[in-house]
């Protein structure tokens, strides 16, 4: 089963999911990073992060600019600790969660390093603690500056609260370079959490006896677990009261460092523990899938009797040297990767199935469960995500099932204990329950849709809200309050109508809770939008399998939101247009596909041409670095020797340039590898430049 069949989404819902998992994600990465007070379990936080992840990698075309994966932590909260900027930035890691996984980690790093089949990849694993990271600086074997990860970038300055950590030294042990950063975890060991918890309450007693009051127990502020304990230890503005605390710390790697003692990150690690600072009693290495899933199993298995908490086994490419090849891919490393330990599992009864109806008309249908706790949560909502599961599963309402909270926002039922018992299968409703139009599934689809379009209120409200959300419109003051009262008003319908919102100012401004102030704000801000990003218009319409991402794509090559319509209208009897347009980047047969579709339909242009009436889009200009290839578009072909392809996409990117993955009369260059085959003659014959790989190294050379 591949990734879109497992998510079950059309690109516009992934596009509305990804918009929400990004929010939920900052909003727990800045209570758990930066405020110390996260309200979720962290199985549930990896949670959404593996939703948000099997969405990018199914569209990647969709990832947008605050993708959790481009950032790191949160920000620095108002705080009475000084921030400081992290000279190299503090990364974060993906995380895997099943063999298959790792399996793949590892065959994603044989292809980028271009490795010859047989030749080992030795990898390090240790256990991940749940700890707060932490940056320690040495100048000439001497402690100068401490600092917590913040966002990556900016962090707080701890420096005086380190001091007060045993495990850390002031002076390094042995000789070290002049500089050099260790960067690793404070945490607090799990007796030590109860006994700070319990010294705390203690506290509270003795002072509410000596002031002859009543002790109330809810007025002593304990700590959730050992990892907020260990943050807000640290985190003190008083470092006597960190020095109370009994926090712990182990080093995993470093950050800068003006000269490095080995070659592989094992020896470079085994150097740093010779200096002082403690390593976790785990750290192996290993040269094989199978002896890393052993120490990982093995370490499973122990998770519950060591003394601190972990989440995971983290594995390292072992050797430097690949490291720096491999690079780095938007927050985290290609050279590491965290396999976390799995979720847990609950049993309970599948109350009813509600249906639901999304922005594109999508019927999702969602289990009301008779609420019961997975991994110290309340479950309560499952979804089924559409017709054929729910007949894959053969649930039924009153059915007994088992729910896990493992790669969905919402739990997913993985098992349905009672089957077998005789009842009425569920039927899948033919009709949407909102608007009662027909709901049909398109020929090779799985989803049912509702066919009302702009007619159903689910679709119209959901549609109207997406274009004015943060990554289309984004225009201020027009929220979801407002957009349903303006539809129940009457005074929206379509995209149009909220550029002519100004001529309903009054009847506005007479509504309740709207000032001349507030109202005159609103029509300014749609005001502004009149010449909004043309690409951002075009992801605002909501068309099927145009995500943000693919309106940029399509706009770079296209320019003008009229020419794109002319090319859309031309795309569905012209082959020609269709493999220009599949001939983009990033840019299927799929998204050619919906864009002819959605210009065929006379509705749909009905609406794009009203839209345009009321805005007027600048030209989309693309700015690019300066190199040889910057603002051209280069195709790899044939084998290359000595780098993998990704490699060598990530090279012309970074140049500036765009890597396609065919030939057209858009392209510019053609490196070519042995064995070139038909990318070859297509350039012979449109006169496409050809060079090797030996000068396209020469070209990325000459860009420094």
């Amino acid at each position: 089963m591949n990734l879109s069949e497992k998510t079950n989404l059309s690109e516009a819902d992934a596009a509305n999911e990804l918009m929400r998992l990004a929010k939920v994600i900052a909003k727990h990465n800045k209570l758990y990073h930066a405020e110390d007070t996260p309200e979720i379990f962290d199985a549930d936080y990896d949670a959404l992060v593996r939703r948000n992840n099997e969405l990018e990698e199914t569209f990647p075309h969709l990832v947008r600019d605050d993708s959790p994966n481009k950032l790191v932590g949160a920000a620095v909260a108002a705080s009475p600790l000084s921030k400081v900027a992290h000279e190299q930035r503090m990364m974060s890691l993906d995380n895997g969660f099943s063999d298959e996984d790792i399996a793949e980690w590892l065959a994603r790093v044989r292809r980028f390093l271009n490795l010859p089949e047989g030749e080992p990849v030795a990898v390090t694993a240790e256990d991940k603690i749940d700890g707060l990271s932490c940056s320690l600086r040495y100048e000439k074997g001497e402690l100068v500056l401490a600092a917590t990860r913040g966002d990556g970038q900016i962090g707080e300055d701890v420096t005086a609260n380190v001091r007060m950590i045993r495990d850390i030294p002031q002076t390094l042990a042995a000789e070290a370079p002049d500089v050099f950063e260790i960067r690793g975890e404070v945490y607090m060991a799990k007796s030590d959490f109860d006994g700070l918890n319990t010294r705390l309450m203690d506290e509270g007693k003795a002072d509410a006896a000596a002031k002859n009051i009543a002790f109330d127990p809810d007025k002593i502020r304990q700590f959730a677990n050992p990892r907020n304990a260990a943050a807000g230890s640290l985190r003190q503005k008083d470092a006597n009261i960190t020095a109370k605390r009994p926090l712990k710390f182990w080093a995993h790697g470093w950050g800068v460092a003006s000269a490095l003692p080995g070659e592989t990150a094992f020896d470079v690690m085994t150097a740093i523990e010779s200096w002082g600072l403690p390593l976790s009693p785990l750290v192996k290495r290993f040269e094989t899938l199978d002896d890393m899933l052993a120490h990982y199993r093995h370490i499973e298995a122990e998770r519950a009797d060591l003394p601190y908490d972990i989440d995971g086994v983290v594995y390292k490419v072992d050797r430097l040297d690949w490291q720096q090849r491999l690079g780095f891919v938007a927050k985290a490393p290609r050279w590491a990767l965290a396999h976390k330990f799995p979720a847990e599992r609950a049993q309970t009864t599948l109350e009813s199935i509600d249906i639901q109806v999304g922005r594109t008309g999508k019927l999702t249908p969602v289990g009301r469960l008779k609420p019961v706790t997975v991994g110290g949560v309340v479950v309560s909502n499952v979804t089924l995500h559409n017709r054929d599961e729910i007949e894959r599963l053969g649930v039924r309402p009153g059915d007994r099932v088992v729910v896990q909270r493992a790669g969905d926002v919402i739990p997913q039922v993985v098992e349905n204990l009672t089957r077998d018992e005789k009842r009425k299968p569920y039927v899948f409703p033919d009709h949407c329950p909102e608007c009662n139009s027909e709901a049909v599934a398109e020929e090779g689809e799985v989803d049912v849709r509702c066919t009302g379009g702009l007619i159903c209120p689910a679709q119209r409200f959901q549609r109207l809200v997406h274009f004015v959300s943060r990554a289309a419109l984004d225009i201020d003051g027009l929220g979801e309050k407002s957009i349903a009262e303006f539809i129940d008003a009457g005074f929206v319908e379509s995209p149009a109508d909220i550029f002519r919102l100004h001529q309903h100012r009054d009847a506005i401004l007479a509504r309740d809770g709207w000032q001349e102030k507030s109202v005159d704000n609103l029509l300014a801000a749609v005001e502004k939008k009149r010449s909004a990003d043309a690409a951002r218009l075009l992801f605002g319409l909501g068309i099927r399998h145009i995500g943000a991402v693919t309106a940029r794509d399509l706009m770079k090559n296209f320019t003008t939101l009229p020419k794109l319509a002319e090319i859309g209208m031309a795309a569905r009897e012209d082959e020609t247009v269709r493999e220009e347009i599949t001939a983009i980047d990033g840019v299927g047969p799929t998204v050619a596909q919906a864009l002819a579709d959605f210009f065929h339909e006379p509705h749909n242009r009905e609406v794009w041409k009203d839209l345009l009436s009321e805005v007027t889009p600048p030209d989309y200009i693309v700015e690019t670095r300066d190199s040889a290839v910057a603002g051209k578009t280069v195709v790899f072909t044939g084998k290359l020797e000595t780098m993998s392809r990704d490699e060598a996409k990530a090279q012309a990117e970074a140049l500036g340039a765009k890597a396609s993955g065919s030939v057209s009369a858009k392209t510019d260059l053609l490196v070519a590898g042995p064995g070139a085959g038909s990318k070859m003659k297509k350039a012979a014959e449109l006169g496409i430049e050809v060079i090797d790989e030996s000068a396209w190294a020469d070209i990325v050379k000459a860009a420094g």
